[in-house]
């Protein structure tokens, strides 16, 4: 199938897909193939709107324009976007809008951006939580992107009660987060006991905080309906949009061919420009011959220093290596008890782990699940009901989710006590290449 034949098809489906409230119009993304400033500002509150509901922010259209593309181009350095071209476009919105719609489609691509919207901005009509007992690995997007964008970096030196007083902020709103937590448990636990056996679906068999609200307040289910018909025409939009795909990256490549192409000719016309101005000097001033001369034989003479340092770096590099390696000799000998002792350790660890690791292998749970009250049934039933499956065998009793969860915690803290250990090893060896210091541990 032909880029051009169902674009505006699969366009339409990508902008419907999208929330309403940041919903773009296809124009926008047509505009911006061409460069077209006037879908530069479009573009940049799309990318606003988009990544503030990804990493769980309020906004609002008044956020001012220079606010909102700091905050896009930090959220895409997060992320991993590595393109400098999209970091020096100007903060006033005046240009770059294919630049930004090189963004928005790799966004599109490697953090799932449509998947991530629709799972966030979905109707729950049931009493969810979310559930994780994997091992999350931080992807190798992220392993190397831990500073903030370039111009946006902090300072090289960082006050330490600075850090202090953000690390005990953190701990206050974890605190605080937890006892609301702890409370809005308490409250699902008096409805899903109060409304026991009102439920037509009796594997459910009690109403949630939203169908309580509507037992109570019938009028509200207008707005309810409101909402499932909006989540229904995305999801809709959705499966179009799947099925057109591949047509909106066969564009893509078509955008990046002309991107490619336009660099090449910016890059003849400068080395055009540039030996027509040489020309020109040569034939209108005298004495640009014997200039030229002159630059030819320094041209000369640097590839001649540049033969005699490379020539120099290799033989002392050869040096280097043979004393290092003469080094390495006699640190082996005299680092064999300390590599033996950390061996030792590692070891120790690993039998700590043997249990967990010779058990069988259980599915790892991850994701939302809707939180169902069982008081009739033994513990080994009671606790989440799966949210796709309503079958009482896919149910998960909270009790084995906190048994993972203890586990995961030991293991971690056995590991944590592992580098602390050894960072302190490591201060030790470092205070005894210092004179006339003494460290007094806390």
């Amino acid at each position: 199938q032909q880029p051009g034949r169902g674009l505006p098809a699969a366009v339409g489906a990508l902008c419907r897909a999208l929330p309403p409230r940041a919903r773009p119009a296809p124009d926008t993304l047509r505009r911006a193939r061409f460069d077209r400033p006037q879908a530069s500002l479009d573009f940049w509150r799309l990318l606003y709107a988009l990544l503030k509901q990804i990493h769980g922010g309020k906004w609002t259209e008044s956020d001012a324009i220079d606010n909102q593309i700091r905050f896009v181009k930090s959220a895409l350095w997060y992320h991993g976007y590595g393109r400098p071209e999209l970091y020096r476009l100007p903060s006033d919105g005046s240009a770059g809008s294919r630049e930004l719609l090189l963004a928005f489609s790799w966004l599109l691509h490697r953090v799932s951006l449509l998947e991530q919207l629709l799972a966030q901005n979905r109707v729950k009509t049931g009493d969810e939580t979310s559930v994780c007992t994997c091992e999350d690995a931080l992807p190798s997007s992220q392993k190397t992107t831990t500073e903030m964008a370039p111009e946006y970096a902090l300072g090289d030196r960082i006050d330490v009660r600075y850090l202090q007083w953000l690390n005990g902020r953190l701990r206050f709103q974890w605190r605080s987060l937890h006892a609301q937590h702890q409370e809005q448990c308490k409250l699902l636990h008096k409805i899903h006991l109060f409304t026991s056996g009102s439920h037509m679906d009796q594997i459910l068999g009690h109403f949630s905080a939203t169908e309580t609200d509507l037992v109570r307040q019938p009028e509200n289910y207008k707005q309810l309906l409101q909402l499932l018909d909006s989540e229904t025409m995305q999801l809709e939009a959705y499966l179009e949009w799947k099925q057109l795909e591949p047509v909106y990256w066969q564009w893509m490549e078509t955008v990046l061919d002309n991107m490619a192409e336009e660099g090449k000719m910016c890059e003849s016309q400068d080395a055009h420009v540039e030996k027509s101005g040489l020309s020109k000097a040569t034939s209108c001033c005298p004495w640009a011959d014997g200039l030229t001369g002159q630059i030819d034989r320094l041209s000369r003479d640097l590839m001649t220093l540049h033969d005699q340092l490379h020539k120099l770096v290799t033989h002392r590099k050869a040096a280097w290596c043979e004393k290092v390696k003469t080094r390495e000799e006699e640190l082996e000998k005299e680092g064999f008890s300390a590599a033996a002792r950390k061996i030792q350790e590692s070891v120790e660890l690993k039998l700590l782990d043997l249990t967990s690791l010779c058990a069988p292998e259980k599915k790892k749970m991850h994701g939302s699940c809707r939180l169902v009250f069982r008081s009739k049934h033994p513990a080994s039933k009671t606790g989440f009901d799966g949210c796709v499956s309503k079958e009482p065998v896919s149910a998960v009793s909270a009790a084995e989710v906190i048994r993972d969860l203890q586990l995961r915690e030991a293991s971690l803290g056995r590991e944590l006590k592992q580098l602390q250990e050894e960072c302190r090893r490591r201060l030790d060896e470092i205070a005894e290449g210092l004179d006339r210091v003494i460290c007094i541990p806390p």
